[in-house]
């Protein structure tokens, strides 16, 4: 299995900040020396009602100016703007829910359930990253695969302030926009808590050996976004998806047919409407553009 397109697939499905609630959950404008970059955008348009999609990045390192032009002008004319979720102020409540659905009904301890190999790694990567591993003893796999999904990245500078739906958040609730979800908390930490123990241990396992290319391959990912290269991201994920269809059916594809069916229902209301959601869910085999077609509702790529 390719780890960073399965960690792209993980690590795209979750509130960065409800991981790592030491940094408050903050938005800030572009500094004015920056890199100006220019992720994608689409339109799905009919006679009174405008969507735009646009692809996000949870974590972004200083400097990146992506809200202008065609995305800052998208998301100016929008009424609405529509994330996976809404991040709560309280982070310590959003922490104790995830807590929750993270606990192991069984009672068997997380390192019981590796291998005598994979404990090992897994417990050295843990240390390594400032995550006491006998803390999570008490867990589901899926909660030490997130937490290591995370931690590394804000070491190597990525920052979840910086994160594009912050930006995106403060300044809808500035210019008094209303902001909706297409899933609940609950619902998202499920698609989790709800996956076989099989893949869940896949999916910790996957991302412990990963965590050495951790840097060139995600800053391979946030490049191709960055340039607006969806064909390119789709690429790299498309060697995971065929290699973990289970997952990638339970995480991806089924909420992205969810969420075009949600913009099939929209399209009968008038307005305009900006959804952000996460790059990989515009990108490639299943995606929300995909789906739609599938209705007979195209999308268009929005020159900028």
């Amino acid at each position: 299995m390719k780890w960073p397109s399965f960690r792209w697939l993980a690590a795209g499905l979750l509130l960065l900040g409800a991981c790592s609630q030491e940094h408050p959950a903050s938005a800030r404008e572009p500094a004015a020396r920056s890199t100006y970059v220019t992720p994608a955008l689409w339109a799905v348009k009919d006679a009174d009602t405008t969507i735009y999609l646009f692809g996000t990045v949870h974590v972004m390192k200083p400097g990146l100016d992506w809200f202008k032009d065609g995305v800052r002008s998208a998301f100016d004319r929008s009424g609405e703007l529509v994330l996976e979720i809404v991040e709560p102020d309280d982070q310590q409540a959003l922490a104790a829910t995830m807590a929750g659905k993270a606990l192991a009904r069984d009672g068997v301890k997380l390192s019981a359930r590796l291998g005598s190999q994979e404990r090992t790694r897994y417990q050295a990567a843990m240390s390594a990253n400032g995550l006491p591993w006998q803390a999570f003893e008490l867990f589901n796999p899926w909660m030490a695969g997130m937490a290591l999904s995370v931690q590394p990245l804000e070491k190597l500078g990525y920052k979840s302030e910086l994160g594009a739906e912050k930006l995106l958040t403060a300044t809808a609730r500035r210019s008094g926009k209303k902001i909706d979800a297409l899933e609940t908390i609950d619902e998202q930490l499920g698609y989790f808590a709800g996956l076989p123990m099989e893949q869940q241990v896949k999916f910790l396992n996957a991302t412990v050996d990963g965590l050495p290319d951790m840097d060139r391959e995600f800053a391979r990912l946030v490049q191709h976004w960055q340039n607006g290269e969806p064909e390119k991201l789709a690429a790299e994920m498309n060697e995971s998806l065929e290699a973990t269809p289970e997952l990638a059916e339970v995480l991806l594809i089924q909420r992205n047919a969810r969420w075009a069916q949600w913009i099939k229902q929209r399209l009968t209301r008038p307005g305009t409407v900006f959804i952000a959601v996460g790059a990989g869910h515009l990108s490639g085999k299943g995606s929300v553009q995909a789906q739609l077609k599938t209705m007979g509702i195209s999308s268009a790529r929005v020159k900028q």
